[in-house]
Protein backbone atom coordinates (compact mmCIF):
# COMPACT_ATOMS: atom_id res chain seq x y z
CA UNK A 1 0.00 0.00 0.00
CA UNK A 2 2.91 2.48 0.55
CA UNK A 3 4.10 1.93 -2.88
CA UNK A 4 1.20 2.58 -4.46
CA UNK A 5 0.65 6.11 -2.65
CA UNK A 6 4.92 6.92 -3.58
CA UNK A 7 3.35 6.11 -7.12
CA UNK A 8 0.81 8.88 -6.54
CA UNK A 9 2.67 11.27 -5.20
CA UNK A 10 5.61 11.36 -7.81
CA UNK A 11 2.80 12.81 -10.10
CA UNK A 12 2.70 15.97 -7.76
CA UNK A 13 4.56 18.82 -8.43
CA UNK A 14 7.20 19.50 -6.45
CA UNK A 15 5.65 21.12 -3.38
CA UNK A 16 8.57 21.46 -1.18
CA UNK A 17 10.86 23.31 -3.82
CA UNK A 18 7.82 25.78 -4.83
CA UNK A 19 6.12 26.36 -1.14
CA UNK A 20 8.28 29.57 -0.83
CA UNK A 21 6.88 32.68 -2.78
CA UNK A 22 9.63 34.42 -5.04
CA UNK A 23 9.93 37.65 -6.30
CA UNK A 24 11.47 37.45 -9.49
CA UNK A 25 11.45 33.96 -12.05
CA UNK A 26 13.12 31.53 -10.39
CA UNK A 27 14.40 27.82 -11.98
CA UNK A 28 16.47 24.99 -11.99
CA UNK A 29 17.80 22.71 -14.10
CA UNK A 30 19.24 19.62 -13.42
CA UNK A 31 21.14 16.63 -15.08
CA UNK A 32 21.88 13.18 -13.35
CA UNK A 33 23.45 9.91 -14.34
CA UNK A 34 22.95 6.60 -12.69
CA UNK A 35 25.03 3.96 -14.56
CA UNK A 36 24.20 0.30 -15.42
CA UNK A 37 23.61 -1.86 -11.77
CA UNK A 38 22.02 -5.31 -12.05
CA UNK A 39 18.32 -6.08 -11.98
CA UNK A 40 16.96 -7.94 -8.33
CA UNK A 41 14.52 -10.21 -9.35
CA UNK A 42 11.31 -10.28 -7.11
CA UNK A 43 10.64 -13.45 -7.15
CA UNK A 44 13.36 -14.48 -5.24
CA UNK A 45 15.30 -11.23 -4.84
CA UNK A 46 18.21 -12.91 -7.09
CA UNK A 47 20.60 -10.78 -8.73
CA UNK A 48 20.58 -11.43 -12.53
CA UNK A 49 22.89 -10.60 -15.34
CA UNK A 50 20.74 -8.24 -17.24
CA UNK A 51 21.42 -4.46 -15.73
CA UNK A 52 19.80 -0.85 -16.56
CA UNK A 53 20.89 2.51 -16.29
CA UNK A 54 19.38 5.83 -15.45
CA UNK A 55 20.17 9.36 -17.15
CA UNK A 56 17.23 12.17 -16.35
CA UNK A 57 16.81 15.82 -16.87
CA UNK A 58 14.80 18.51 -15.32
CA UNK A 59 13.70 21.62 -15.51
CA UNK A 60 11.48 23.53 -12.86
CA UNK A 61 10.60 27.09 -13.47
CA UNK A 62 8.64 29.47 -11.00
CA UNK A 63 6.71 32.72 -12.64
CA UNK A 64 5.04 35.36 -10.22
CA UNK A 65 1.99 36.41 -11.94
CA UNK A 66 1.41 38.93 -8.51
CA UNK A 67 3.33 39.25 -5.49
CA UNK A 68 1.86 41.51 -2.20
CA UNK A 69 3.24 41.87 1.23
CA UNK A 70 1.08 42.68 4.24
CA UNK A 71 1.97 45.31 6.85
CA UNK A 72 4.08 42.31 8.65
CA UNK A 73 5.95 41.11 5.58
CA UNK A 74 4.27 38.06 4.68
CA UNK A 75 3.58 37.36 1.34
CA UNK A 76 0.67 36.70 -0.52
CA UNK A 77 1.80 35.66 -4.32
CA UNK A 78 -0.06 33.89 -7.80
CA UNK A 79 2.62 31.97 -9.69
CA UNK A 80 2.72 29.66 -12.50
CA UNK A 81 4.42 26.72 -12.06
CA UNK A 82 6.11 24.41 -15.15
CA UNK A 83 7.93 21.46 -14.32
CA UNK A 84 9.30 18.97 -16.78
CA UNK A 85 11.86 15.78 -16.33
CA UNK A 86 12.69 13.46 -19.55
CA UNK A 87 14.75 10.08 -18.39
CA UNK A 88 15.96 7.37 -20.60
CA UNK A 89 16.74 4.07 -19.76
CA UNK A 90 18.93 1.51 -21.87
CA UNK A 91 18.48 -1.93 -20.61
CA UNK A 92 21.14 -4.99 -21.52
CA UNK A 93 20.26 -8.97 -20.91
CA UNK A 94 16.83 -9.03 -20.58
CA UNK A 95 14.72 -12.21 -21.88
CA UNK A 96 11.66 -9.52 -22.55
CA UNK A 97 11.46 -6.09 -21.72
CA UNK A 98 10.16 -5.23 -18.32
CA UNK A 99 10.68 -1.52 -18.17
CA UNK A 100 9.83 1.70 -20.69
CA UNK A 101 12.56 2.81 -22.35
CA UNK A 102 11.98 6.31 -21.90
CA UNK A 103 9.91 8.33 -18.97
CA UNK A 104 8.56 12.28 -19.73
CA UNK A 105 6.66 14.03 -16.99
CA UNK A 106 5.27 17.62 -18.03
CA UNK A 107 3.53 19.83 -16.14
CA UNK A 108 2.29 22.91 -15.89
CA UNK A 109 0.11 24.38 -12.81
CA UNK A 110 -0.67 27.25 -10.90
CA UNK A 111 0.34 28.30 -7.58
CA UNK A 112 -1.23 30.53 -4.77
CA UNK A 113 0.24 31.17 -1.45
CA UNK A 114 -1.03 33.87 1.35
CA UNK A 115 -0.88 34.26 5.06
CA UNK A 116 -3.48 33.21 7.46
CA UNK A 117 -2.70 34.97 10.52
CA UNK A 118 0.78 35.59 11.94
CA UNK A 119 1.62 31.81 12.36
CA UNK A 120 -0.10 29.90 10.02
CA UNK A 121 -0.41 30.24 5.87
CA UNK A 122 -2.06 28.51 3.19
CA UNK A 123 -0.71 26.92 -0.57
CA UNK A 124 -2.95 25.97 -3.24
CA UNK A 125 -2.04 24.12 -6.35
CA UNK A 126 -3.87 22.58 -9.56
CA UNK A 127 -2.11 21.33 -12.20
CA UNK A 128 -2.38 18.74 -15.25
CA UNK A 129 0.25 17.24 -17.14
CA UNK A 130 1.74 14.37 -19.44
CA UNK A 131 3.25 11.06 -17.20
CA UNK A 132 3.82 8.98 -20.53
CA UNK A 133 6.78 6.08 -21.77
CA UNK A 134 6.41 8.07 -25.19
CA UNK A 135 5.11 4.63 -26.80
CA UNK A 136 1.36 5.51 -26.93
CA UNK A 137 0.82 8.90 -26.30
CA UNK A 138 -3.22 9.31 -25.95
CA UNK A 139 -5.64 11.17 -23.27
CA UNK A 140 -4.90 8.43 -20.68
CA UNK A 141 -1.34 9.96 -20.31
CA UNK A 142 -2.85 13.38 -19.13
CA UNK A 143 -3.21 13.36 -15.09
CA UNK A 144 -4.56 16.20 -13.05
CA UNK A 145 -4.16 17.16 -9.64
CA UNK A 146 -4.47 19.92 -6.72
CA UNK A 147 -4.77 20.32 -3.38
CA UNK A 148 -4.01 22.66 -0.31
CA UNK A 149 -1.68 22.60 2.48
CA UNK A 150 -2.21 24.18 5.60
CA UNK A 151 1.29 25.42 6.90
CA UNK A 152 2.17 26.08 10.51
CA UNK A 153 5.35 28.61 11.17
CA UNK A 154 6.76 27.98 14.50
CA UNK A 155 10.12 30.26 13.94
CA UNK A 156 11.59 31.59 10.64
CA UNK A 157 13.23 28.42 10.48
CA UNK A 158 10.57 25.10 11.32
CA UNK A 159 7.43 25.10 9.50
CA UNK A 160 5.11 21.86 9.15
CA UNK A 161 1.80 21.48 7.06
CA UNK A 162 -0.42 19.44 5.60
CA UNK A 163 -3.52 18.87 3.45
CA UNK A 164 -5.29 17.36 1.48
CA UNK A 165 -4.14 16.32 -2.49
CA UNK A 166 -6.70 15.34 -5.42
CA UNK A 167 -5.34 13.30 -8.12
CA UNK A 168 -6.40 11.69 -11.04
CA UNK A 169 -3.40 9.24 -11.14
CA UNK A 170 -5.35 6.19 -10.04
CA UNK A 171 -8.16 6.72 -13.09
CA UNK A 172 -10.92 8.09 -10.99
CA UNK A 173 -10.16 11.57 -8.81
CA UNK A 174 -9.22 10.46 -5.35
CA UNK A 175 -8.00 12.28 -2.41
CA UNK A 176 -4.24 11.77 -0.73
CA UNK A 177 -2.92 12.85 2.23
CA UNK A 178 -0.01 15.45 1.78
CA UNK A 179 2.70 16.38 4.52
CA UNK A 180 5.11 18.90 4.42
CA UNK A 181 8.37 19.58 7.10
CA UNK A 182 10.50 22.16 6.63
CA UNK A 183 13.58 22.61 9.19
CA UNK A 184 16.64 24.32 8.11
CA UNK A 185 19.40 26.05 10.46
CA UNK A 186 21.64 29.45 9.90
CA UNK A 187 25.44 30.64 10.63
CA UNK A 188 28.57 28.09 9.39
CA UNK A 189 26.93 25.07 9.81
CA UNK A 190 23.87 24.43 7.94
CA UNK A 191 21.07 21.49 8.39
CA UNK A 192 17.78 21.26 6.41
CA UNK A 193 15.22 18.78 6.66
CA UNK A 194 12.41 18.51 4.05
CA UNK A 195 9.85 16.01 3.52
CA UNK A 196 9.38 14.24 1.43
CA UNK A 197 12.47 15.44 -0.55
CA UNK A 198 15.34 14.43 1.58
CA UNK A 199 17.75 16.02 4.30
CA UNK A 200 20.76 17.88 3.98
CA UNK A 201 24.34 18.78 6.62
CA UNK A 202 26.86 21.26 5.18
CA UNK A 203 29.39 23.69 6.38
CA UNK A 204 29.77 26.93 4.99
CA UNK A 205 33.27 27.80 3.99
CA UNK A 206 32.53 31.52 2.42
CA UNK A 207 30.20 33.68 0.67
CA UNK A 208 30.15 31.59 -2.06
CA UNK A 209 31.28 28.28 -1.26
CA UNK A 210 29.32 25.52 1.16
CA UNK A 211 29.95 21.94 1.24
CA UNK A 212 26.60 19.63 2.24
CA UNK A 213 26.36 15.42 2.67
CA UNK A 214 22.65 15.08 1.30
CA UNK A 215 19.96 12.17 1.27
CA UNK A 216 17.14 13.04 -1.60
CA UNK A 217 14.43 11.21 -2.62
CA UNK A 218 13.12 11.25 -6.06
CA UNK A 219 10.60 9.16 -8.68
CA UNK A 220 8.36 9.55 -11.70
CA UNK A 221 5.27 8.07 -12.90
CA UNK A 222 3.95 6.83 -16.43
CA UNK A 223 0.95 5.55 -17.55
CA UNK A 224 1.69 2.53 -19.43
CA UNK A 225 -1.03 -0.26 -21.79
CA UNK A 226 -0.69 -4.07 -20.61
CA UNK A 227 -2.73 -6.71 -21.79
CA UNK A 228 -5.05 -3.77 -22.81
CA UNK A 229 -5.57 -2.12 -19.41
CA UNK A 230 -4.31 1.32 -18.38
CA UNK A 231 -1.72 0.77 -15.25
CA UNK A 232 0.42 3.07 -13.63
CA UNK A 233 4.43 2.72 -13.60
CA UNK A 234 6.22 4.32 -10.64
CA UNK A 235 10.06 4.89 -10.57
CA UNK A 236 11.45 5.89 -7.09
CA UNK A 237 15.33 6.63 -6.22
CA UNK A 238 16.84 7.32 -3.13
CA UNK A 239 20.22 8.69 -3.05
CA UNK A 240 22.79 9.80 -1.10
CA UNK A 241 26.60 11.72 -1.40
CA UNK A 242 28.20 14.92 -0.72
CA UNK A 243 27.51 17.92 -2.95
CA UNK A 244 29.47 21.06 -3.26
CA UNK A 245 27.66 24.29 -4.10
CA UNK A 246 29.50 27.44 -5.44
CA UNK A 247 27.36 31.02 -5.83
CA UNK A 248 28.58 31.56 -9.15
CA UNK A 249 26.79 34.54 -9.58
CA UNK A 250 24.98 37.27 -7.22
CA UNK A 251 21.76 34.97 -8.31
CA UNK A 252 22.80 32.04 -9.22
CA UNK A 253 24.70 29.00 -8.12
CA UNK A 254 26.17 25.97 -9.40
CA UNK A 255 25.57 22.56 -6.93
CA UNK A 256 27.64 18.76 -8.18
CA UNK A 257 26.81 15.87 -6.46
CA UNK A 258 28.48 12.67 -6.39
CA UNK A 259 27.85 9.58 -4.12
CA UNK A 260 25.60 6.18 -4.26
CA UNK A 261 22.13 4.99 -5.50
CA UNK A 262 20.72 3.87 -2.74
CA UNK A 263 17.66 2.15 -3.83
CA UNK A 264 15.92 2.23 -7.62
CA UNK A 265 12.89 0.35 -8.00
CA UNK A 266 9.37 0.25 -10.05
CA UNK A 267 6.43 -0.21 -9.16
CA UNK A 268 2.87 -0.81 -10.80
CA UNK A 269 -0.47 -0.80 -9.91
CA UNK A 270 -4.11 -1.05 -11.82
CA UNK A 271 -5.65 2.63 -12.21
CA UNK A 272 -7.86 1.78 -9.68
CA UNK A 273 -8.83 2.47 -6.08
CA UNK A 274 -8.79 -0.72 -4.68
CA UNK A 275 -5.30 -1.43 -5.77
CA UNK A 276 -3.70 1.22 -3.08
CA UNK A 277 -5.17 -0.88 -0.56
CA UNK A 278 -3.87 -4.39 -1.84
CA UNK A 279 -0.88 -6.13 -0.37
CA UNK A 280 1.46 -7.05 -2.99
CA UNK A 281 2.88 -10.65 -2.69
CA UNK A 282 6.33 -10.49 -3.64
CA UNK A 283 8.59 -7.38 -3.28
CA UNK A 284 8.80 -4.35 -6.03
CA UNK A 285 11.50 -5.12 -8.69
CA UNK A 286 14.58 -3.09 -8.53
CA UNK A 287 18.28 -2.74 -9.32
CA UNK A 288 21.66 -3.10 -7.16
CA UNK A 289 23.20 0.01 -5.45
CA UNK A 290 25.54 1.76 -7.96
CA UNK A 291 27.36 5.06 -8.55
CA UNK A 292 25.50 8.32 -8.96
CA UNK A 293 26.07 12.06 -10.20
CA UNK A 294 24.29 14.80 -10.64
CA UNK A 295 24.81 18.44 -11.72
CA UNK A 296 22.40 21.28 -10.78
CA UNK A 297 21.91 24.98 -11.86
CA UNK A 298 19.84 27.32 -9.89
CA UNK A 299 18.85 30.77 -10.16
CA UNK A 300 16.59 33.97 -9.38
CA UNK A 301 15.90 36.85 -11.82
CA UNK A 302 15.11 39.93 -10.06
Amino acid sequence: MKRNLLTACCCLLPLGYWVSAQSGISAELKTEYIPSSAYIRPEDSARTNSKSDFKRASLNLSIPLSLKKDSSGRVKAWSVLLSGSYAKMDHKNYETPLFPDQMLNAQVGLQHIRPLGKKWSMMMMASVGVYTDLEQVNFDDVLGQGGVLFIRHFNPNLALGGGPVLTTAFGVPMILPWIYFDWKTNGKVKFKLNFPEGAEVGYQFSDTFTLKSVVNLSGMSVERNKEGKSVMFGYQQITAGLRPEIKIADKMSLSVTGGTALLRSFTESERKIKSIFKDKKMADPRFATTFYVAVALRWNLP
